[in-house]
């Protein structure tokens, strides 16, 4: 433990056993003071870009070694590479960072943060009130820097060693954990100004606070949990009228819950209480428990191309999980129905674009789920007609991808979800491959987790959040394109700081391939070097660069023999070079071919 600077100055006493303060300058309690508070609050990773300004910050993150500390050089790339964390762990994560334009560089993952209900503690070092608007070195206007996207925003005082100071730090970092919580989970700032000197050069006036420090002036700061509604708290649940509804639908969004099984096994409950189709999206950990939800749908998109069959599966009532799925065709199709639908929904988010007939539920689908007395609904025609259609287009997308020898951007994800070890942890890049597996993810038991930045919907950040999900993990998988993965290039620089293993599959099309999808295409030019962007990048020269392990893909059998055993440690970069322009036509044919070749009977 970093107590060595607290009994240097021979301030131990009057602190309880595992509490550190450090009495060798103001800032330094002051940051101890805070840091300690954290800790206790539950805190357990900390990343740290470097500064003068944060000193204070990084000396008493550092030198505690029950918080994890990650130096990421650049600020971006250190704040994707939190989120991946706080993704994973449901934990705030603590970015520290020094004054001037280094906290503006955590905007687009504080942006994501906010918009995915991910709780991150953004705390950006500042200039002092009479340093700022004097053309002072490195000084901005911090204050409300990242506007309304924080769920809580607040500028410290200036340290001090009074205790009643002291203890407006500590109650304030108190609200700023709680406030990353809940009611939603999300981002909050915190800027801190420091004054010299900012080294931990120790002074009399801090030493002697020692003496004078209560001994509990911690207690009661333990581990904090947002409380739990319970069915009750929600407004009255309309159960009879969805059990006496046999044209419903239930709508799986994409999810990242802490407990992937729970959230697969409630919806399976509140499924069979209704007797309701489950439209699953791929980036819902559902298609990978397909054995426990019999009544799960994963190839609506498809189906609903087909006019007929979009017609005559129109739901009377509907129950949305969390955000709608990515496909443009299940949300115009919803937009035309125009449904009565309940948004089940743990915090309190709108998720609801369309602005149909919609009431919110604020319960998670767990709590829904405890609501709903067991008992098995008869099959109806309404979901047995969903069943079949989903049998019909399923069976067709695999007898074409099993044939299909030519690499290509749609079979990567079809070859995944069945290839991956079982649990494998899947960060999935936004753009085509968050499409390819929504479309082409083949239902399954595998117990894959899909992870994703489906907030803000942008390909910044994508390899840093990918290695922050891997870190201390089990051995994970990033899906990405080409222009994903060069947009955050500078992520790389965190491969040596990996505990564990990523391996990058990349779908190298040399350009951005969602645009080939897109009316857009169609205009030449300025398509191509506007919209496409091709950068002509050898990647087996960039992981050359990084010192990582790069291995071109030729064959669907290298590609599954790559996959069958994933790598403990280290970061691997399998890349398969396909065709943007070929893959975008080929995709467009088969959902005209399968979708047309539907045959259901009305």
């Amino acid at each position: 433990m970093g107590g060595g600077a607290v009994e240097a100055a021979g301030t131990r006493a009057g602190v309880g056993v595992g509490e550190v303060v450090d009495f060798r300058t103001m800032n330094a309690v002051w940051a101890s003071v805070a840091i300690e508070t954290l800790r206790r609050l539950g805190l357990e990773v900390a990343v740290i870009s470097p500064g003068s300004r944060s000193a204070p910050l990084a000396i008493a993150l550092t030198q505690d070694s029950r918080i994890e500390t990650i130096p990421v050089l650049e600020e971006r790339s250190a704040a994707f590479f939190a989120l991946g964390i706080a993704k994973r762990t449901h934990v705030p994560v603590v970015l520290a960072c020094s004054s001037g334009t280094a906290g503006a560089h955590y905007y687009p993952a504080l942006i994501e943060a906010r918009e995915s209900c991910v709780p991150l503690l953004v705390f950006t070092a500042d200039r002092p009130p009479e340093l700022r608007d004097c053309h002072s070195g490195q000084t901005i206007d911090q204050n409300g820097l990242y506007g309304r996207y924080p769920n809580w925003q607040a500028e410290l005082a200036t340290p001090s060693l009074e205790l009643g100071q002291l203890r407006y730090l500590r109650q304030t970092i108190v609200q700023a954990w709680r406030r990353a919580l809940h009611p939603s989970p999300g981002p909050v700032h915190l800027n801190i100004p420091f004054r010299d000197p900012l080294a931990p050069i120790p002074d009399n006036s801090a030493a002697s606070l020692a003496t004078q420090f209560p001994a509990n002036f911690f207690d009661g700061i333990v581990p904090w949990t947002p409380p739990r509604l319970s069915v009750a708290d929600s407004a009255e649940l309309p159960i009879a009228r969805w059990r006496s509804c046999t044209r419903g639908a239930i709508i799986a969004g994409p999810a990242q819950p802490a407990s992937p099984e729970r959230y697969c096994r409630a919806i399976a409950r509140i499924a069979r209480a209704l007797g309701w189709p489950v439209l699953a999206e791929g980036l819902s950990p559902l298609r990978n428990y397909a054995d426990l939800v019999p009544s799960l749908v994963a190839h609506y998109d498809t189906i609903l191309r087909n006019p007929q069959a979009a017609t005559a599966l129109r739901p009377e009532l509907v129950l949305q999980l969390g955000p709608l799925p990515t496909s443009k065709e299940l949300r115009n199709w919803l937009a035309a129905c125009d449904p009565m639908s309940w948004q089940v929904e743990g915090g309190d988010r709108n998720l609801d674009p369309l602005h149909n007939r919609t009431i919110p539920l604020p319960i998670s689908v767990e709590q829904l789920s405890e609501g709903l007395s067991e008992g098995l609904q008869k099959s109806s025609d309404y979901l047995d007609l969903w069943l079949e259609g989903d049998r019909q287009i399923g069976a067709a997308i695999d007898r074409t991808l099993r044939s299909l020898d030519r690499l290509c951007e749609s079979k990567v994800a079809w070859m995944l979800a069945q290839t991956l070890p079982a649990r494998t942890p899947l960060f999935i890049a936004n753009s085509t491959p968050v499409r390819d597996v929504e479309w082409f993810w083949r239902p399954g038991r595998s117990r894959v987790q899909p992870y994703v930045n489906r907030g803000a919907n942008g390909i910044d950040g994508t390899l840093s959040t990918a290695l922050g999900l891997a870190h201390r993990h089990r051995s994970s998988v990033l899906l990405t394109g080409d222009l994903a993965l060069l947009h955050d290039t500078n992520g790389l620089l965190s491969a040596k700081r990996l505990d564990g293993h990523l391996t990058i599959v990349v779908a190298n099309n040399n350009g951005g391939g969602i645009f080939n999808l897109l009316p857009i295409a169609q205009f030449e030019p300025p398509f191509e070097d506007y919209f496409a962007t091709p950068q002509n990048i050898p990647l087996d020269r960039l992981c050359h660069t990084y010192g990582i392990e790069h291995r071109g893909i030729a064959t669907w059998e290298e590609f599954k023999l790559a996959l069958k055993t994933l790598p403990q440690t280290g970061v691997r970069l399998l890349e398969l070079q396909t065709n943007r322009q070929l893959d975008a036509a080929w995709r467009l044919e088969q959902f005209r071919r399968w979708s047309g070749e539907l045959d259901l009977t009305f």
